[in-house]
């Protein structure tokens, strides 16, 4: 299409009613979007026959939101690099079995938050290893402040600065008293903003399953952290 047809259309699209632009900037991102998936289907289809190149663009693909998934969960950075390579094993060993009318992306964010789930499990069977990550040690590896940094970067006020420290601690622990699979969901719909449907399409389970457990979760979350609520 020639920059004149692009101009052209542009034009047009403006000038029609609201609801009819709307209409047409949902049209095209949905074709976009099937672009896409068409484009991530060819490569998976190259790579099920054996294509090394075209399962090293998936994985290029995909790498920084699996990495950035792992993080947002476990909180922990040398934990999100072991899930980040079972991950990208799982799937590799697994890629025969995909089936191209699905959603690569939902099929890689349900391996994924399994692993998640398996490493969660494991660390709570060892007390030792459930010790809270400090936000600065995530620092490096997760590129979005939080609170807790913008709170230690205002150094104006130590007291303040202390409580936050205090705050932070006091989630953690209270997250610690999460079960695996509620503490997961708890992450997904909290920290990655998912909706309780696309929750349960990547955990394999109905939504009212995953409501539940997002209910127990939060009742837990505020019999923990009762006081601070009050403050």
């Amino acid at each position: 299409m020639s920059l004149e047809n692009i101009a052209a259309e542009g034009a047009a699209a403006l000038s029609l009613p609201g609801h009819q632009a709307d209409a047409l900037t949902h049209a095209r991102s949905g074709a976009a979007e099937s672009a896409r998936q068409l484009d991530v289907n060819a490569l998976v289809a190259r790579a099920q026959q054996g294509d090394r190149e075209a399962f090293e663009s998936l994985v290029q693909r995909y790498d920084r939101d699996v990495l950035r998934l792992a993080l947002n969960i476990l909180h922990s950075p040398e934990d999100a690099r072991d899930v980040y390579q079972e991950t990208f094993l799982k799937v590799y060993r697994n890629l025969h079995r995909f089936r191209l009318d699905c959603s690569f992306y939902t099929w890689l964010y349900r391996i994924v938050t399994n692993v998640c789930l398996d490493h969660m499990r494991r660390r709570r069977s060892r007390p030792e290893d459930q010790a809270p990550v400090s936000a600065s040690a995530l620092r490096d590896d997760i590129p979005e402040r939080d609170f807790f940094d913008r709170q230690s970067d205002s150094g104006a006020d130590p007291e303040q600065s202390l409580l936050g420290h205090e705050i932070g601690e006091r989630i953690s622990r209270a997250l610690a008293v999460l079960s695996p699979r509620e503490r997961l969901i708890f992450e997904l719909k909290h920290n990655q903003g998912m909706r309780l449907r696309a929750i349960g399409e990547t955990l394999g389970t109905t939504e009212e399953t995953v409501k539940n457990s997002l209910f127990r979760a939060t009742r837990k979350l505020r019999a923990q952290l009762g006081e601070l609520r009050q403050k």
